[in-house]
């Protein structure tokens, strides 16, 4: 069956590189006009330049730091005032540096805090009420399977991925009768930035190779390989779709069997 998303509008959030912008790629091949968001705005004209238009869609981008929330909800009100209704938002941005939770400073997590459940929050304010007068809504954010279990080193980050899933989970409950759903997806290890990122710091924390680290973490994950970025895409694009009208409120690991909780 074939997952059409034409004549939806969706923002995608931190979309010129892995998951993100795999899903941004995704999204227009299936019909999508597609609007990316990062702060950097010579890497989204490189993306935007490379989205399919096969299905005459027209693509946008907003250049905004989710480190200046106040900006950020400034330029969500102007595109939403002046474009069509947006049907489908993916909250995804880089997640806070590997660090042990006592090491982290306050700042940290409220940093961190600001960037992942303060600028989701601006956003969904921004476009829930076009998703309302359509009577369709997919929201859909790219957390860590963190929230089902901690991942060693990464406190900040095992912090405020939980209370975006806490944020989501209520917001589910509130977006319901709308025709409006939230679910979270939890990627495990995917080939990205970010990956490189934490196997990077493993090494100097362990005094071990690159290959050693790989290896290590590769040894939990019952599937015997990292994700690549479109594999977790193409499951955002099935709760994009019609086809998820009645998947609410759930938080989805995709991580090859990685993680051992129900």
């Amino acid at each position: 069956m074939e997952i059409s998303l034409k004549n939806k509008n969706a923002i995608v959030c931190g979309s010129t590189q892995g998951m993100g912008k795999a899903t941004a790629i995704e999204f227009a091949k299936a019909g999508a006009n597609v609007t990316l968001v990062t702060r950097n705005e010579s890497s989204l004209k490189i993306v935007l330049d490379s989205l399919p238009k096969d299905k005459g869609q027209k693509h946008n981008y907003i250049a905004a730091d989710f480190q200046e929330p106040e900006v950020l909800e400034k330029k969500i009100k102007e595109y939403v005032s002046s474009n069509p209704p947006v049907h489908i938002l993916v909250n995804n941005s880089g997640g806070p540096g590997p660090k042990p939770i006592l090491k982290a400073d306050p700042d940290e997590f409220e940093s961190a805090f600001r960037m992942h459940v303060v600028c989701n929050q601006i956003l969904v304010k921004a476009v829930v009420e076009g998703m309302k007068k359509e009577k369709y809504g997919r929201i859909i954010n790219i957390i860590s399977t963190s929230v089902k279990e901690p991942i060693k080193d990464l406190g900040v980050s095992n912090t405020i991925r939980a209370a975006v899933a806490s944020w989501a989970k209520t917001l589910s409950f509130e977006m319901a009768p709308y025709g409006i759903t939230v679910n979270n997806i939890l990627p495990g290890a995917t080939k990205t930035e970010r990956l490189t990122s934490l196997l990077e710091a493993r090494t100097k924390a362990a005094g071990i190779s690159m290959y050693g680290a790989e290896s290590e973490w590769l040894s939990k994950i019952p599937a015997g390989r990292f994700a690549e970025p479109e594999e977790i895409a193409y499951v955002i694009m099935f709760l994009a779709s019609p086809l998820a009208s009645y998947v609410n409120g759930v938080s989805l690991p995709v991580d090859g069997g990685r993680t051992g909780s129900f």
